[in-house]
C-alpha cells in the first residue's frame, strides 16, 4: 500500500485524511515536522506521496530534482511524488483547486478587475490562476504595501474579491478585512478559508446578494489532482462534487429555531440519535454558566440580561461544526445572532400550531399573548430560516422532512 500524507509543522485538526481516504486506497498520515527535521525527513524515502502545507511549499523547492510548470512558475509546492528512482517531483495542485472553485462558483473572472488580499502563497497561486483565466487586472492588497487596507477606496471599481488571507477564519470567526459596501461593482467573491463555511466576508456577501463561495471546493480539488499524482491515475471531476457535498454536510450545524414551546429540544434529541451527532441547547447551556433556572435569571437580572448570555453561548456554539443545536424561542430578536448561527449552519425553523404550545417555565411566553407575539416573531423566524419544516405531527415525522430537505 501506498504510504502518503500531510507534511506541515502545526497540523492540528485536518480533514485531509478523510478527503483522501475517499479518493484513494493508500494510508494518508499526518506529519508534524520541525524545520530542522525537513531535511531529513525528504531524504528519509519514507513516503510515496506528500501535500505540502505551512510553512514549508517554498522550503521543499530544493529537494526535488524536478518541478512542474506551474510549481516553476509560481515558486511553491504543495504535492511532493517520489519517483521509481527515488527522486522527487514537484507539484502545485493548488491551481487546480483554485481554478476549479472559480469555475464551479460560476463567477466570470475574464476581462475583470479582481482584487486578492494578502501577499503570501496562497496569493501568488490565485494571482497566476485569475491571469489565466482572463482577468483584465489583478491588485494585491497587503497590509503595508502600496496597495493596502488604507487606501483600498481607490480600487473600489474592483468586481472580483478573492480573500487568500487567514482573516475571518477559526478562531478569529467574525472578522473580515474589508468592508465590501464600498465595491458597487463586485459580482463575485472567493474566500479560501472554508472553516467556518461562511466567514464574515462571505456572510456580507450574501447579504449584499453578491455571488460566493468559500475554498472547501478548492481544498477537495487540490486533493482529487494530489490523489491522481500519488497514484498515476485519473479520477473523475465528479468526485470532487462528491466529496464536497459529504464533507460540507458533516462539516454543517443543523439549527432548530421556533416559537417557545414548539417542540425544539426534543426533534433536536431525535435528530442527534438518528445521526449520531452531539446536541447541544443554548437554554440548557445558559443555566449551566449561569447556575440558576432562566425563570430565576429573568427576574434577577431581567431579559437583557438574558439575551446577552443568549449571544455568548451562541458565538461559542457557532464556532464549531457538525452539531445539533437546539435554540431558544426569541434568539432571533437579535440580529447578531444569525451570522453567529448561520456561519457553519443550517438553520431549519419548527412550526407548530399556537394551542399546541407549551408555555410552562417559560417567561415570556407565560406573561405574552401567543398569537401576538408569533406575529411579531414571525417575520424574524423567516429571515432566519434556511428551512421551514411543519412540527404537528410525531418528533419522528418531523425529523425525517427534516431530513429529507437537508438532503
Amino acid at each position: 500500500m501506498l504510504k502518503c500524507g500531510l507534511l506541515g509543522r502545526k497540523l492540528g485538526h485536518s480533514y485531509s485524511p478523510q478527503i483522501h481516504s475517499m479518493l484513494g486506497d493508500y494510508e494518508y498520515l499526518l506529519y508534524e515536522k520541525e524545520p530542522e527535521e525537513l531535511e531529513a525527513f525528504l531524504k528519509s524515502g519514507e513516503f510515496d506521496g506528500l501535500n505540502v502545507t505551512i510553512p514549508y511549499k517554498k522550503s521543499v523547492l530544493p529537494y526535488c530534482a524536478e518541478l512542474s510548470d506551474i510549481a516553476r512558475s509560481i515558486g511553491s509546492v504543495n504535492t511532493i511524488v517520489k519517483r521509481p528512482d527515488g527522486t522527487l517531483f514537484g507539484d502545485n495542485t493548488d491551481a487546480f483547486g483554485f481554478e476549479s472553485l472559480v469555475r464551479s462558483s460560476k463567477i466570470a473572472v475574464a476581462d475583470s478587475k479582481a482584487l486578492v488580499l494578502g501577499s503570501g502563497g496562497a496569493s501568488v497561486t490565485v494571482c497566476a490562476v485569475l491571469k489565466n483565466l482572463g482577468a483584465r487586472e489583478i491588485v494585491v492588497i497587503s497590509r503595508s504595501g502600496e496597495n493596502n487596507y488604507e487606501n483600498i477606496s481607490v480600487h473600489a471599481d474592483a468586481e472580483i474579491i478573492v480573500n487568500t488571507t487567514p482573516v475571518g477564519m477559526y478562531p478569529r470567526n467574525g472578522e473580515a478585512a474589508l468592508d465590501l459596501s464600498i465595491f458597487k461593482r463586485c459580482r463575485g467573491v472567493l474566500d479560501v478559508v472554508y472553516n467556518p463555511a461562511r466567514t464574515a466576508l462571505l456572510l456580507q456577501a450574501e447579504e449584499l446578494g453578491i455571488p460566493c463561495a468559500c475554498g472547501l471546493h478548492m481544498l477537495v480539488a487540490q486533493a482529487k489532482r494530489s490523489s491522481e499524482q500519488f497514484m498515476g491515475a485519473s479520477i473523475v471531476d465528479g468526485e470532487i462534487s462528491r466529496i464536497e457535498n459529504a464533507l460540507g454536510r458533516q462539516m454543517q450545524n443543523i439549527i432548530i429555531i421556533g416559537m417557545p414551546g414548539s417542540g425544539k429540544t426534543t426533534v433536536a434529541n431525535r435528530l442527534g440519535e438518528l445521526t449520531g451527532r452531539r446536541v447541544c441547547d443554548t437554554d440548557a447551556e445558559i443555566v449551566s454558566r449561569a447556575g440558576m433556572s432562566i425563570p430565576e435569571i429573568f427576574e434577577k437580572f431581567g431579559e437583557e440580561h438574558f439575551r446577552s448570555l443568549e449571544t455568548e453561548v451562541m458565538s461559542d456554539m457557532g464556532k464549531q461544526g457538525g452539531l445539533i443545536i437546539s435554540t431558544g424561542g426569541g434568539c432571533v430578536t437579535r440580529d447578531e445572532n444569525y451570522p453567529l448561527l448561520h456561519q457553519n449552519g443550517t438553520l431549519v425553523w419548527i412550526k407548530r400550531d399556537l394551542e399546541s404550545l407549551e408555555r410552562s417555565g417559560r417567561p415570556i411566553s407565560m406573561r405574552s399573548d401567543l398569537k401576538e407575539l408569533y406575529e411579531k416573531r414571525r417575520p424574524m423566524y423567516e429571515r432566519f430560516a434556511d428551512l421551514c419544516v411543519d412540527n404537528n405531527g410525531s418528533p419522528e415525522e418531523t425529523v425525517s422532512r427534516i431530513m429529507e430537505a437537508l438532503q
